[in-house]
């Protein structure tokens, strides 16, 4: 079937998170508890990574079928839902997963948690490489661990690896982990197989564990090819845990559902320990029906998604070009989220954020929660009709009018 993305759908009064809070304050609240957005223009949020697209209809159409069903008792992951995430991976990925590997947990953020505290000790470090996926930090500070910063390289508007300062990093004795971005997000990399080896090969040598976060794997844009860190071979394979899930690639991230894949059995069974003693049992039923569905019927309307997405970078691109000089997109390999270089308005992060977010009326990521390193940058989500995509940039472009540098 044909999916019309350039529908406009009114989320309001679903809980939406996207559409329902806003910053105050250094927190969300309610969007009905800050009142200066409730009147004039609406509040337009390209933040959070979530799509303003309706689900597959395959989706929508088993998730029907399953609630008509009428009973919601506990549920565990069958057969049938763990060789649909098998068959995908092999289908899309070449990757040749073992059903026995897969742990299904609700969500990939509280797993990222998990694994810290199941394979790093407190005062131990865990690598990360911002500007980040802010989760990350929190994932180490939450557990009495330390987060050794090994930025990405900025040149020439795309981001590299620290080779150098990841083998620096690793090499300490403290180090037991690093947590790979990959596709990265806020950047939109999507890292060759020989960057990946290369930072694989480090990890080995130093006996550091390999967390892979993969979620945003399956939104790759012409010209690049995602690879599984895991398929580089059996050693990186042995050490490495991969975070994967349907949630961005279907838009299915409120029915809490991801795929932690252990190859390691020593790694998997020390994983499932921890949630056990926490007691974090069984999955979101909804979620493994929609799962199965997404991962069994879902490709055409991922082809078609992505397509569409492609059409809203490229317009992002070219508005941009044209009518914001002060600002350069890092072009993204990967993911629906774009990073935006606004240090051309020569605003500082507070005056940044007043901007888009009081003037513009444009709910972005501000840079800065990414890392200092993302002082002066934006995170826009490009997952939204275009007519929504289009009025947010009209609006940045007229509140930046007069601001940093002129054309």
């Amino acid at each position: 079937m044909i999916y019309n993305f350039d529908q406009e759908i009114d989320r309001r009064g679903t809980n939406s998170a996207k559409w329902g809070v806003v910053p105050q304050g250094g927190r969300y609240v309610p969007l009905e508890s800050a009142p200066q957005f409730l009147e004039g223009k609406r509040l337009l949020p390209l933040w959070v990574a979530d799509m303003d697209f309706l689900a597959p209809q395959p989706v929508i159409d088993a998730l029907i079928q399953r609630v008509q069903h009428g009973i919601f008792g506990y549920n565990g992951p069958g057969l049938s839902y763990r060789q649909a995430v098998v068959d995908w991976m092999a289908r899309r990925h070449g990757w040749a997963v073992d059903a026995d590997w897969i742990v299904a947990t609700p969500g990939v953020v509280p797993a990222l948690y998990m694994l810290v505290r199941t394979f790093v000790a407190p005062g131990q470090r865990v690598i990360i490489q911002p500007p980040v996926y802010h989760p990350f930090f929190s994932a180490a500070s939450n557990n009495e661990v330390e987060a050794a910063h090994n930025p990405l390289l900025l040149a020439g508007g795309r981001y590299e690896m620290d080779f150098a300062g990841l083998d620096t990093l690793a090499r300490q004795p403290d180090t037991a982990m690093l947590i790979l971005c990959s596709p990265h997000n806020p950047v939109g990399r999507v890292w060759t197989p020989e960057e990946l080896r290369r930072l694989g090969e480090i990890c080995l040598e130093h006996d550091v564990l390999v967390v892979a976060d993969e979620i945003h794997g399956d939104l790759i844009y012409p010209g690049h090819r995602f690879t599984p860190f895991a398929t580089l071979g059996e050693a990186f394979a042995q050490n490495t845990i991969v975070c994967t899930a349907p949630s961005k690639t279907f838009n299915l991230a409120g029915l809490a559902t991801s795929n932690i894949i252990i190859p390691n059995r020593e790694l998997r069974l020390r994983f499932e320990r921890t949630l056990n003693n926490i007691g974090l049992h069984g999955v979101n039923t909804l979620g493994m029906v929609a799962l199965e569905a997404a991962y069994t019927h879902g490709e055409e309307w991922l082809t078609q998604v992505m397509d569409y997405i492609a059409g809203n970078l490229r317009f992002l691109r070219d508005f941009v070009a044209e009518h914001l000089p002060q600002i350069q997109v890092i072009e993204p390999e990967g993911t629906y989220l774009v990073w935006l270089d606004c240090r051309g308005l020569g605003l500082d992060k507070a005056e940044l954020e007043r901007l888009m977010l009081g003037e513009a009326r444009v709910f972005l990521n501000e840079g800065y929660i990414f890392g200092r390193e993302g002082d002066g940058f934006e995170r826009i989500n490009i997952a939204c009709p275009r007519s929504i995509l289009g009025e947010a940039l009209q609006r940045i472009k007229e509140a930046t009018q007069g601001v940093g540098h002129v054309r």
